[in-house]
């Protein structure tokens, strides 16, 4: 890990705010999120869950409000390196080698442990393909590679967007235990999904509609909030099916 983070929410939002024209992606969102634990943001496709991930690392500034990452206020460039990002398509350079993948966002995060690129590879079960040229992966390999080169530096926080979409079921379980691992290890980690089936995975869970927090709790606490067994139907009457009607 790098520096300690301060005492207090690893994650703070307070009354974000990101419009695209008359769209507001995200509306008005105010939360706090503990150190050590994994959130998931829970929603369907164009919710906003993409967008207010960036805004929380600093990758996208807000039209109103302010998100801090361990005490520190986004944007900020130097606290970047203490902060990870797992896009949803891979952000992983065909042409080069995983090997040299995973070097070049160690050093772009300012990485200096020698041991963090073998890590890192070994962590997504990679190192027996450090040195094959990325184009020639799978796909399945390709996601793991992305989420080493988001995991090298050691980040205290890890916003992950969608990132088992599109992978089979037994690489999204190995997904699933390094997030764990990484959490019991103290990481921070918001994952955003619209599988409802991976809810449970999460130790707490914000459900997101049109650009608002519409409820907030473990899978358990929300099923019984919405007296219900279906996690999507409790998304829906803890007020998915309301919030179209905006």
């Amino acid at each position: 890990m790098n520096d300690a983070a301060p005492a207090g929410p690893a994650i703070r939002a307070t009354g974000l705010v990101r419009s695209f024209g008359a769209i507001r992606a995200v509306d008005d969102i105010t939360f706090e999120l503990g150190p050590g634990r994994i959130y998931g943001l829970l929603g369907p496709n164009g919710s906003g869950k993409t967008t207010l991930i960036r805004l929380l690392a600093g990758l996208t500034a807000p039209d109103a409000g302010t998100a801090e990452v361990l005490g520190v206020r986004m944007p900020s460039r130097s606290n970047l390196a203490r902060i990870g990002y797992m896009t949803q398509s891979d952000g992983v350079y065909p042409a080069l080698t995983a090997g040299e993948n995973a070097r070049f966002f160690a050093a772009a995060y300012g990485a200096r442990d020698p041991a963090a690129v073998p890590d890192a590879l070994a962590l997504v079960e990679l190192a027996d393909r450090t040195d094959s040229i990325t184009a020639t992966l799978s796909g399945g390999q390709r996601r793991r590679l992305s989420l080493a080169c988001a995991l090298v530096h050691r980040p205290q926080v890890l916003f992950l967007d969608e990132p088992t979409v599109g992978v089979d079921p037994l690489l999204r379980v190995q997904f699933w235990g390094h997030f764990r691992r990484l959490a019991e290890a103290g990481t921070t980690i918001v994952v955003s999904s619209h599988v409802m089936d991976e809810a449970d995975r999460c130790d707490e869970l914000l459900f997101i509609r049109s650009g608002r927090v519409i409820a907030r709790g473990s899978g358990s606490e929300l099923r019984a909030r919405a007296d219900t067994d279906d996690l999507e139907q409790a998304f829906l009457r803890l007020g998915g099916d309301a919030m179209d009607a905006r």
